[in-house]
């Protein structure tokens, strides 16, 4: 039997499990060096932190499209039956790089919404300081996110796409949401990684480590840059900060566990450690 052949054999759950973790080994060969080249010095990172880290990884990883898959479905549904057929008709209409491209700015318009409330409504950001509790940066913090914090800023991003009808069932319908999950994913790896270069002009046009860094900022500036890709869209909205220099400290001020079980359970607490005071403020440049 050949090693395709023992694949395909294997159940769904093993087989997406050994998928990321040919991403990890991929991720880690690739990032590793050149943090260590090109990153900001700090002494490292404990191993039960590490272990939580990775434990995000492949949780947020496969949790949230089994919880998605019902909510989006319905919204697709409710979009054949709401909207005027002028809007699914033209829409269906344009070539599959017109849907993926119009897909990809909805998304991301979406994703900013959605990322932004979660600092400013209270009860999703203990969920979201669960992403922000981490004291120095590098590739694995992006995939440091409470699964409830995914769900929501996934349904932002993919909403949009499943009302309007530019996802749906099929090869066609899943062109969008997918390059959305993939823009979104790979770029996020980028941002969050410890590497301390700038760009020049292209920072007007694309999210940088700098950009986000500044989002992660541990005290003034963590309401600030929401955007995963397109800066332009917190110029818009007025929530854009991007100086000559880097931030001194990236975190939240309030504790967190150091566990992953008990990054899982912290928003969950009575009394929460994940308080921000600040989450709520947002001011513009």
């Amino acid at each position: 039997m050949s090693l395709l052949q023992s694949l395909q054999s294997l159940p769904g759950p093993v087989v997406d499990v050994l998928r990321l973790a040919i991403w990890l080994a991929a991720l880690t060969v690739l990032f590793v060096p050149l943090e260590r080249f090109f990153g900001q010095r700090h002494g490292g990172r404990s191993r039960t932190e590490l272990i939580s880290d990775l434990g995000f990884y492949f949780l947020s990883s496969l949790l949230p499209a089994v919880l998605l898959a019902m909510p989006l479905a319905l919204v697709a549904v409710a979009g054949q039956r709401l909207l005027p057929e002028l809007v699914p008709a033209t829409l269906a209409a344009l070539p599959l790089w017109g849907k993926i491209l119009l897909g990809l700015l909805i998304g991301e318009v979406g994703t900013y919404w959605g990322h932004r409330l979660s600092h400013e409504i209270a009860w999703l950001w203990r969920f979201h300081a669960v992403h922000h509790s981490t004291s120095h940066m590098y590739f694995l913090a992006n995939t440091r996110t409470h699964p409830v914090d995914m769900v929501v800023t996934r349904l932002f991003g993919m909403t949009p796409l499943y009302l309007l009808g530019l996802a749906g069932p099929g090869a066609s319908g899943s062109a969008a949401p997918l390059a959305l999950l993939l823009v979104g994913t790979i770029w996020g790896f980028f941002i969050h990684a410890n590497l301390r270069w700038r760009f020049g002009p292209l920072e007007w046009l694309v999210a940088t480590p700098a950009f986000h860094h500044w989002h992660h900022s541990k005290f003034e500036h963590i309401n600030r840059n929401y955007a995963s890709t397109l800066p332009v869209l917190d110029r818009v909205f007025g929530t854009h900060y991007l100086p000559r220099e880097w931030p001194g400290a990236v975190g939240i001020e309030a504790p967190m566990p150091a566990s992953f079980s008990g990054q899982l359970l912290a928003p969950l607490q009575r009394a929460p450690a994940t308080s921000q005071p600040a989450a709520g403020t947002t001011s513009a440049d």
